[in-house]
């Protein structure tokens, strides 16, 4: 039976199809990794300012978590649909609708760790004649850093997920691939951008994690104390 034949035979596992589309799925993974990589970071950098905001003028925390709540329940389709006329039909849609999407769990997580660093801390910070800006960035940033991370690996992790909802503007990564698949009953191209879809979340999360327990050694050392 020729190596082919997996491709006649329309299998749900073909290495031929792997072989002979691999620049296809590379450039689908580039994209994918490209629009998710993209989404978070403009994400967090419309998360931080709000946070800040929020946590400053206590009375903004609940419009604030409320306006991102709503925002994570608009549909995709419909979240892309409203950003279509600013931007048109471009990568921008899907950016900009994953980054929102994305704002929920960045801005808790930002204001959950900025609560939790110490009282203490703070009026020492204050009593070595740190000022606000020296303060947030010396001291609560680093202390809010465990939060801070965890909200990003969420964010990553699902953004990678989300990510193939943007096949419909024809900019989804790796979900256009599956997309096409379904369309025409590709099995193993249905499959294989599945697959390398689960293994990006998977590596993410890992790097991610790892990222995290580099940047805050302490809190390992608090863990073990606890045990």
């Amino acid at each position: 039976m020729s190596a082919e034949s997996c491709l006649a035979a329309n299998d749900w596992i073909c290495g031929t199809y792997v072989r002979t589309r691999s620049q296809e799925l590379v450039d689908a993974t580039v994209e994918h990794v490209g629009i998710t990589v993209a989404s978070v970071v403009l994400g967090l950098l419309v998360a931080f300012p709000l946070a800040l905001l929020a946590r400053r003028r206590g009375g903004l925390a609940g419009p604030v978590l409320g306006l991102t709540s709503v925002l994570y329940t608009v549909p995709s389709l419909a979240m892309f649909s409203l950003l279509m006329p600013v931007f048109g039909v471009s990568v921008a849609v899907v950016v900009t609708g994953l980054a929102l999407y994305s704002l929920t769990v960045l801005v808790r997580n930002i204001l959950a760790g900025l609560d939790a660093v110490p009282d203490e801390a703070r009026e020492a910070a204050r009593g070595m004649g740190y000022g606000p800006g020296r303060l947030l960035f010396e001291v609560e940033l680093p202390l809010a850093l465990p939060a801070l991370l965890g909200g990003i690996r969420i964010a990553a992790v699902s953004t990678i997920a989300l990510t193939t909802v943007g096949a419909i503007v024809g900019y989804g990564g790796l979900g256009t691939l599956i997309l096409e698949g379904l369309d025409s009953y590709f099995k193993a191209q249905v499959l294989t951008a599945s697959v390398i879809c689960v293994v990006l979340a998977v590596v993410a999360d890992v790097l991610l994690l790892g990222a995290q327990r580099l940047l805050t050694p302490w809190a390992r050392v608090r863990a073990r104390e606890g045990s």
